[in-house]
């Protein structure tokens, strides 16, 4: 069943709606609240509301949030993707390293649709489990033990990949054995021990020192930059 749309434009219904996602809103969002394009623009031109980017506005006067790219893309994606991969590390405090582009997850079944994406955007495809989804503020974000295995999977650069690994195992976000991929991964290039809790991952081997790299984006990877 879809939202009711209100008989008159509601700036109440407006503003809640905004204010849950640092004052910004979508197309699709103004118009259940009753704002249809040439009502936007009416308040565009008035100064009470601003087009940052195709298909999404911001409350001029909301204040400004610590995240508001993210949640300006999350909006572009009709709220459909996932903040993952580097970006994610950095969202969960894993990776000290700021990724120059932003990191996203869309379904799977968008792999064929034509769209113009953003040029600080990266795109993944893939489909995200509820399980495997967290929220940051306004916006979703693949959960500790997604973020490594999709990092793993596009071979980010084994020593950030391996930092990630044994910091979210050392604050309990991750189980050490529920990560198959990066496991094995990480022993294509560090020496490996076990414990009781897993493995543990050592210094790096000596024929492995020489293929780490950089991809032309400047996201340090293990030999190939993956845009999926």
């Amino acid at each position: 069943m879809g939202v009711e749309k209100p008989d008159k434009p509601d700036w109440n219904r407006l503003y809640e709606v905004a204010s849950a996602q640092d004052g910004y809103f979508s197309t699709r969002q103004a118009g259940t609240a009753g704002y249809l394009s040439q009502l936007l623009l009416k308040h565009i031109r008035g100064g009470r509301i601003a087009r940052v980017r195709r298909g999404v506005y911001r409350l001029v006067h909301y204040p400004a949030g610590e995240h508001e790219d993210l949640t300006i893309v999350w909006l572009w994606s009709e709220q459909a993707g996932v903040f993952s991969h580097q970006t994610a590390l950095a969202l969960h405090g894993l990776s000290d390293v700021l990724p120059a582009q932003i990191h996203l997850t869309i379904p799977a079944a968008w792999r064929n649709r034509r769209f113009r994406v953003p040029g600080d955007v990266v795109l993944h495809h893939g489909d995200v489990a509820v399980d495997e989804e967290e929220w940051f503020g306004a916006v979703p974000v693949t959960s500790p033990q997604r973020t490594l295995e999709d990092c793993a999977e596009v071979m980010l650069a084994p020593d950030l990949v391996h930092d990630a690994f044994e910091q979210a195992a050392a604050r309990g976000l991750i189980d050490r054995n529920s990560v198959p991929g990066v496991i094995a991964y990480l022993k294509q290039f560090f020496s490996v021990s076990r414990s009781a809790s897993g493995p543990h991952f050592g210094s790096v081997s000596g024929s492995a020192s020489g293929a780490w790299g950089r991809s032309s984006s400047g996201s340090r990877s293990a030999g190939r930059t993956v845009r999926r």
